[in-house]
């Protein structure tokens, strides 16, 4: 009695089993990575928050005394003109961009401090294009100062400062932080792979902070800068955050078209930037 014949197998099988010894999946290109990694990096940045808050607290008392001292004295001998607002609400958006800068523009640290660690050399080495790892560590920035933006925001309106609460005008503040944090990031790393120190890193980033701050619009007017100080406040990405926050948050004057394309276009060239310079910071 002869045996039953075995069933053959298809032609489609055999193909798709042999394809995939012979060939390897492709790996996914750069376009598909850098969305996961940028999911990633500020889920990394969100847990570190939530295992330690202290950060948060501790980064609130600053812009709570800028607007406690600074801005309520300032408001009652009206010194500065602001246009019929009082100098508390226009200090405001101010101390919203100046907490968040502070924030990313000590990033550069980390990434030392994982190049230290051997992490950023292991990163490397992973398909992972090197300006995925740059706009994920970016926008993890804007993620925290974004969170500090709220802080501020609650402590401003607890004193007093009549801001908007119009949903999509506080999805454009948002927007304004996480790009103007996304920059200063950048910025903090390129300088971080021009001086592979984490000393020098910060020697150089506190020395630049406060003439970004006081050289912005933050806290007075551009026409009432001297003429340098007008062109230093033109070029400096700050102010045009500040002006997008302040023409969102109180309803000021504003160019926002304008405001959030340099925020765009800088955040662009600090990714480039960053992204160039890693490989020198991993050597």
């Amino acid at each position: 009695m002869s045996e039953a014949p075995a069933a053959p197998r298809t032609v489609s099988a055999e193909r798709t089993g042999t394809s995939l010894l012979l060939t390897p999946p492709q790996p996914r290109s750069g376009w598909r990575l850098l969305p996961a990694r940028v999911v990633a990096m500020c889920a990394v940045e969100l847990q570190k928050l939530r295992h330690d808050r202290t950060e948060l607290y501790t980064r609130a008392i600053q812009p709570a005394l800028w607007l406690l001292i600074f801005g309520q004295t300032f408001t009652r001998i009206r010194a500065i003109p602001t246009g019929g607002i009082p100098y508390i609400d226009y200090l405001a958006p101010g101390i919203i961009a100046q907490s968040a800068m502070f924030i990313a523009i000590f990033y550069g640290i980390q990434i030392i401090w994982e190049r230290d660690a051997g992490i950023l050399n292991k990163l490397l080495v992973t398909p992972t294009p090197r300006s995925a790892l740059i706009t994920g560590k970016a926008f993890a920035a804007g993620v925290k100062s974004l969170i500090q933006a709220v802080v501020v925001i609650v402590i401003a309106a607890i004193l007093g400062v009549s801001l908007t609460w119009n949903p999509l005008k506080l999805l454009g503040v948002g927007l304004a932080v996480v790009l103007a944090s996304a920059f200063f990031s950048c910025l903090s790393m390129s300088i971080a792979g021009i001086v592979l120190s984490r000393d020098r890193l910060m020697g150089i980033g506190q020395a630049i902070t406060m003439p970004l701050f006081f050289g912005s619009n933050a806290l007075y007017p551009v026409a009432i800068m001297p003429g340098w100080l007008q062109v230093v406040s033109k070029i400096n990405p700050l102010s045009y955050q500040v002006d997008a926050l302040r023409g969102l948050l109180l309803g000021t004057p504003s160019h926002l078209g304008l405001d959030f394309g340099v925020l765009a276009v800088a955040a662009a060239l600090g990714v480039t930037a960053a992204s160039s310079l890693l490989g020198r910071l991993a050597r």
